[in-house]
Formats: structure tokens, sequence, C-alpha cells
């Protein structure tokens, strides 16, 4: 684990926090580190003074403006742009005069005008016209050195066999290259990795998932979904599996099955992985899970528990929920005392008010009758079930009942809800949607 910190302004300890504890929930742990970039500058120094002696960087004192200058000049006579090479040939008294009247400088690595071929394990056969290319910065200073510079070094002295990343970074493996070559240091295996794109193809933003590792984590997806869905992110395992725990993928990942082309992000896969998940967590688990979200909701008072209640609500919302974070939403009809609902929200279909009262005593009357401790969906069912079959649409007891006792549009079946509301509460919620009426 290494955590890349050189930058100093967009570095900070939430940030680095927020990954290493990310990757500990995702279960991807380290064998070594975290060693931190911000605490091996002396190293860094060390071979950027190396390069500095043997001619092959040099430091630059271009401002923004005159490098922006000689872009615009570039750009207008039709050239691609790329540093012109003006402090390459100041004199050592000139550098040192600059240095010395503490000039913002700047240390550029001469890029050395060939051509360079390397292996990428997923795209084969790469090559880079290094000609194309101007000298580039590698550090702001001697003890700020950059992405380039510092990864190089690091490879190298923590013997980094291979270096997997996006494509966006397929660029950078020529100049690594040469500064390897520069330093007297072999080459790592690179492997480039497809990007990941929005289901229109288009690139990957905010709006269609590109976010933190934390807000999936809050939203409620499990780190087995994560983990699952994004190896399926740009690799396939050869066969019609879909479902691998994080030991199946050690055993089974490989870098030959992963295509060049980009992935799609489909958030609805992440969704049908978790729910999957899900259904797969004890009942037990499921609801310790659920909890922190439902005393969020204010629906349950953290100093007063009730997880017996709690587990047979969330029972009936196992086999529907996508994400944790919908619990709330689903099952707050069950802790709250008075549920607050449009009346037309009882009727089934076309139902008159008078039909629906109707009903609604039908069934008040046939729940009542039960004893206290024969109170079971199964009894309940066997009960109710024969009067609903002899109207001419069952819907006509069963809705308004269901309605009565959710005051939702969509929710579990009625018989459910009133064997873990208990008969009080069912009896109450038919004689609340009766005022309602």
């Amino acid at each position: 684990m290494r955590v890349e910190d050189t930058d100093i302004e967009r570095s900070r300890p939430e940030f680095e926090k927020d990954i290493l504890d990310g990757l500990k929930w995702l279960g991807l742990n380290w064998d070594e580190g975290p060693y931190k970039q911000s605490e091996r500058l002396n190293i860094y120094e060390k071979y950027a003074k190396k390069l500095l002696e043997e001619n092959k960087a040099y430091y630059c004192f271009c401002s923004e403006d005159d490098l922006e200058a000689q872009r615009q000049d570039q750009l207008a006579r039709g050239e691609a742009p790329k540093y012109s090479g003006r402090c390459l040939n100041l004199t050592k008294t000139e550098v040192d005069k600059n240095l010395k009247e503490k000039k913002p400088s700047t240390v550029r690595f001469k890029i050395e005008p060939k051509k360079i071929k390397f292996k990428d394990l997923i795209r084969k056969d790469v090559e880079f016209d290094m000609e194309l290319v101007g000298d580039i910065v590698i550090a702001k200073n001697l003890r700020q050195p950059l992405f380039a510079l510092a990864g190089v070094i690091d490879d190298f002295e923590m013997k980094i066999s291979h270096v997997i990343r996006g494509e966006e970074h397929i660029s950078n493996t020529p100049k690594q290259i040469l500064m390897q070559e520069a330093l007297g240091f072999p080459s790592p295996e690179y492997g480039h990795l497809p990007m990941i794109l929005a289901p229109d193809r288009s690139k990957l933003s905010k709006r269609h998932g590109a976010t933190a590792l934390a807000k999936y984590r809050k939203e409620g997806y499990l780190p087995e979904a994560i983990v699952n869905f994004l190896a399926f992110l740009g690799w396939n395992p050869g066969d019609e599996r879909e479902i691998y725990s994080l030991a199946s993928l050690v055993k089974e990942f490989s870098l030959e099955r992963v295509q060049k082309s980009g992935a799609v992000f489909n958030i609805q896969r992440l969704d049908f992985l978790n729910g999957f998940y899900i259904r797969h967590r004890s009942l037990e688990k499921l609801a310790e899970l659920c909890l922190p979200y439902l005393i969020d909701a204010a629906l349950v008072n953290k100093n007063n528990v009730n997880m017996d209640f709690i587990k047979k609500t969330i029972s009936l919302y196992q086999e529907r929920l996508k994400k944790l974070s919908e619990i709330a939403e689903l099952t707050d009809f069950f802790f709250r005392e008075n549920l607050e609902y449009d009346k037309n929200l009882l009727k089934w279909n076309e139902m008159a008010e008078k039909e629906v009262r109707e009903s609604l005593e039908k069934s008040e009357k046939l729940l009542s009758e039960i004893k206290e401790g024969e109170w079971a969906k199964e009894i309940l069912q066997n009960i109710l079930m024969p009067e609903a079959e002899k109207m001419e649409n069952r819907g006509k007891l069963l809705w308004p009942l269901r309605a009565a006792l959710s005051g939702k549009q969509a929710s579990a079946g009625p018989f459910e809800i009133a064997e873990v509301l208990g008969k009080e509460k069912t009896l109450k919620r038919i004689k609340d949607a009766k005022e309602n009426l």
C-alpha cells in the first residue's frame, strides 16, 4: 500500500483515511505499508540530484506565462505543443545565479527523441515516438517530486513487478521507461485497464455513478456486491457464472481475460448483485445492518431497540431490498403510531366509499374473532381468503385491508403485515381507516 501524497495541494489526511477505510471495508487488505511518499522525500531528492549531476535533467526557470506564450505560438504555427527547450542550454553560472536569487524553478527531465516500444499486458505491442514529446517536469523542487518520478523511484525501491493502472496513464509509461533507463532501473511489466464508461458509452461522470466509495457504502451497498461488480468491469471469467466471492476472484482472475474496450458502468447491475447478497445474509445480520438506517430515520430509538420486532419487519422485505437505505421508506409504517394517507388509497379500482367501509368492517369482524394466541399469518389467511374469494374480485377485500395497515400504494401482503403488527394494532388501523373515510 503506497500513499502518493507529494501533491501538497491535493493531499489531505481525510482523503487518505477515506481510501484506506474503503479498501478495508471491501476486504482488500495489503501485506506491506502503508508507505507515504511524503515521508520518503530524501530518497527522491537523492535520485533527482543524480539526474541533474549526470546532465539527464536540468533546472527550468520559465514562468507559467512564458510556457503559455510558447504553447500558443506553437499552436498558431500548426505544431503540437511541447516544451521548447529554452532552459536546456543555460550555463552553470546562469543556473547558480537564478537559484541563488530564488527564482521560481522546476526540474525537467531530458526526453530522448527516439521510439519507445513496450509490451502491454492487455494491449500487447505499444509504440510511442518521443520526438513528439518535449522535456517534462519531474519535480517542483528537489524535495517535491511529481507523480512520474516518485512512482519510478518507488517501483524500483519496492521491487514492483507489475504496474496495472487505467488507460489514461498509458502516455506516462514511455516517459517512465526513459527515466528508468536514465537511472539504470529495470522496467516492471505494464498493463493498462479499459476506462469505465457511462451506459451511453460517454465518459463516466457523477450523474452516471462516478462517486466516492463511501457514498455507495452509506446508501447500503454491501462490500461483496461492490467487489463482484467492479471485478466484472472490463473482465469476464469466460463462462456464464455471475456471482463471485472475493476468494473466487483471487483464484479465477487473470489479465488475459481483461478486455481492451471500455467497460460500461450499469447501476442496475450493481443493484441486482446487491439484492442477491442481501437475500443471502442471515436475518440476524441483515437486521443489524438495517438498524442504523431505521435510527437515522427516527423510526427506532437507539436506546430502546426491539430487535425481534425489527427482524420480523425486515423479513418481509429481504427479498425486495436492493440496498439497505431503502428499508426505512419500505417499513416506516410498522414503527409509526398513526398513518397519514389519502382516503382514495383504500379504494380498489372504482369502489365506492360505501363498499370500502363495508369491506373494512367485514375484515374487522373476522379478525376480531381470532384469539391472540392464534394470531399468525396462516390462520389470518385461512379465515380471510374464503371471504375474499366470494367477492367478484378478491382485491375488494384484501386491497382496502392492506392499504389500511400500511398506508402505502405498494407493500407486503396484508396477512404478513397483520402478523407483525399484532391483533391490537391491526384492528386500530382498520378503525383509523374507517375514520379516514
